[in-house]
């Protein structure tokens, strides 16, 4: 009876993961990050690698959640890791933001015109500072 109540927990977990992930990178392909970002790098040709990318990052972060270990890799692939997420993040947040018209009715709003590209940098540059602060300084957390 337990051993059938592991297999029936271990499905339940299985499939809950499938939907969940199945749900984010949906969310991501709508609001169309990876064309707008090959689009705007100029590497078109290279879209499906960075699907491969996103989908092999979304199975290693699902493997970094669910197992406890310890890899010493240094402070600079770190930093370069923490950055490498930072801008991921950033760039769903502008794409996501874009997508709702939140940028063009601020700048309306706000009458903010030619410092817009200056603002999406500082959102961006925010965000990797927040990240790199939660990652270095021991005992930070937002709350």
């Amino acid at each position: 009876m337990t051993a059938l109540k592991y297999v029936f927990l271990i499905l339940l977990g299985l499939g809950a993961g499938v939907v969940i992930s199945g749900a984010v990178f949906a969310f991501i392909a709508i609001i169309g990050v990876v064309p707008r970002l090959a689009m705007k790098t100029k590497t078109e040709n290279n879209i499906k690698l960075y699907e491969e990318a996103i989908i092999a990052g979304g199975i290693f972060g699902a493997f970094t959640i669910m197992y406890d270990y310890y890899i010493p890799i240094g402070a600079v692939p770190v930093i370069i890791l923490s950055t490498c997420i930072g801008i991921f993040y950033g760039c769903l947040a502008v794409s996501l933001a874009e997508v709702l018209n939140v940028i063009p009715i601020l700048s309306r709003r706000t009458r903010l015109y030619k410092g817009i590209k200056y603002f999406i940098a500082a959102l961006a540059l925010g965000k990797a500072a927040g990240s790199m602060l939660y990652y270095f300084v021991d005992g930070f957390y937002f709350i």
